[in-house]
């Protein structure tokens, strides 16, 4: 791999940064939890879940916190920080479109905690937020071309429509993984880590975005501390709105570096859709819950709840460490075969001991 000149520079940001927003998240959340509680903003057990009491939702705040008070101050000062100040420059405009964007979808997602929206209204905000993004000038200009070197530019509509559909895709894909302890919480952490990697590269050269991601991967470990099984909160709605924007937005200012976030979070993403063409097949809405998600699939199979939420970070950590390496071809070629085999496990599992389950 070939790091930017600008890497070592930045390190002792990225870990400082990394660590800072890491206790910040680990110590908001208790208090948020004692809010939520008492305000009965709670996660109720049901059939299609797993955890078997009521539990407080929007811990995922504590998480926007970290990310807008550490992330909001280092972009605010990045002209005076090592290895940022002379590296390619984002513009004002595309990091308020970030922050804003991103405390606009925690707000959405706490009213989605407290009024339990539809899925109609969840999904019309999602459309304002991709409108946020669009309207601040983040847009996917192209894509790596999968056949040989080089990008494939788009024109403006097909960009803007890739950016909608981007976005909106990575909300639903972290919201439909989000269904066991820990699980959503520690694959954005794995995104962000080689999103903010991957940003560090001489290809890419945006240490900002890089510090960015690994402000975002410290906020999730210090929330996963209460989050992992067995945990004492959940991200809730709140969590889930902001982390997939984030993600969905620094994937795209990472100099759109699309295909190896499809690769990176192919497990959310192929499992959201494998599960909405099962459901329309069967006649039913793509937003109707059910116990058809390929970790609902592994604990039928007989896995316990931490054994399967550590059998998803491997692959996706494994899938993380991969896009690192790989051209965009193989990337696209890896994300296809990730398709294919997750259709194939979730219809042999579908067809074992998990049948009933589902």
């Amino acid at each position: 791999m070939n790091w930017a000149i600008s890497a070592g520079p930045v390190v002792p940001v990225l870990i400082g940064a990394f660590l800072v927003a890491a206790l910040v998240s680990l110590l908001a959340t208790p208090s948020i939890r004692r809010y939520v509680r008492q305000h009965r903003i709670l996660d109720h057990p049901d059939p299609r879940r797993v955890h078997d009491r009521p539990l407080p939702r929007a811990g995922g705040i504590a998480v926007v916190i970290a990310f807008v008070i550490v992330g909001g101050t280092l972009a605010l000062i990045r002209d005076s920080l090592p290895g940022v100040a002379l590296a390619r420059p984002l513009p004002d405009g595309q990091l308020l479109g970030l922050f804003g964007g991103a405390i606009l979808a925690t707000v959405l997602g706490v009213l989605d905690d407290m009024l339990d929206l539809r899925a109609r209204w969840q999904f019309l905000g999602q459309l304002v937020l991709a409108a946020v993004a669009i309207l601040a000038g983040i847009t996917v200009p192209f894509i790596g071309n999968p056949f040989g070197p080089g990008n494939i530019p788009f024109i403006a509509p097909v960009g803007i429509a890739f950016t909608v559909v981007w976005i909106v895709g990575m909300i639903n894909s972290l919201n439909f993984i989000d269904g066991l302890d820990g699980l959503s919480s520690g694959i954005a952490l794995i995104a962000a880590l080689t999103l903010g990697v991957l940003s560090l590269t001489v290809q890419v050269n945006q240490p900002l975005v890089a510090v960015l991601c690994f402000v975002l991967a410290g906020g999730l470990l210090g929330f996963l501390r209460w989050n992992f099984h067995p945990a004492v909160i959940f991200q809730g709605s709140a969590g889930v709105m902001f982390l997939g924007y984030t993600l969905a937005v620094l994937a795209i200012l990472g100099s759109a570096k699309v295909v190896v976030a499809l690769l990176v979070l192919a497990v959310p993403i192929v499992d959201t859709f494998w599960v909405i063409v099962r459901r329309v097949r069967a006649g039913r809405s793509p937003f109707s819950p059910d116990r058809s998600h390929i970790h609902h699939l592994l604990l039928g199979l007989g896995l316990s709840h931490r054994s399967t939420v550590l059998l998803i970070y491997a692959v996706c950590a494994t899938l993380g460490l991969m896009s690192l390496f790989v051209s965009s071809t193989t990337g696209v070629i890896a994300f296809v075969g990730a398709l294919v085999v997750l259709g194939l496990v979730a219809f042999v599992l579908r067809r074992g001991p998990s049948e009933a389950a589902s």
